[in-house]
């Protein structure tokens, strides 16, 4: 088993493109995007498909990559979920295949 780092980041759909970007600028080797159904912060429930511009709906991306690429990574995405609703966490995670990463 090979250690690894995991991102998840939940960000409003009209950032998603940017947020891709990021990971593949800063060299991961892939990503798996998500719609997000519904959701509940800041004391506000939201659901999916309630804006008819859907301007509102997030997306989760999850990657997996080398913890050197990490401080790049954050530091980027950072910046991009200050100005726009989004979360983000990093975890420890152990992967079988240590050349898909």
């Amino acid at each position: 088993m090979f250690n690894k780092k995991r991102i998840e980041l939940i960000i409003e759909k009209p950032a998603f493109k940017r947020a891709c970007r990021v990971f593949e600028e800063c060299g991961v080797t892939g990503y798996t995007a998500l719609p997000c159904m519904a959701g509940y912060g800041n004391g506000k429930r939201w659901q999916r498909g309630t804006d008819l511009s859907a301007s509102r709906d997030m997306v989760m991306v999850v990657s997996i990559f080398d913890e050197n690429l990490l401080p790049k990574i954050t530091e980027q995405l950072e910046n991009l979920i200050g100005s726009h609703i989004g979360v983000l966490s990093v975890s420890d995670v152990k992967v079988i295949r240590d050349d898909k990463f």
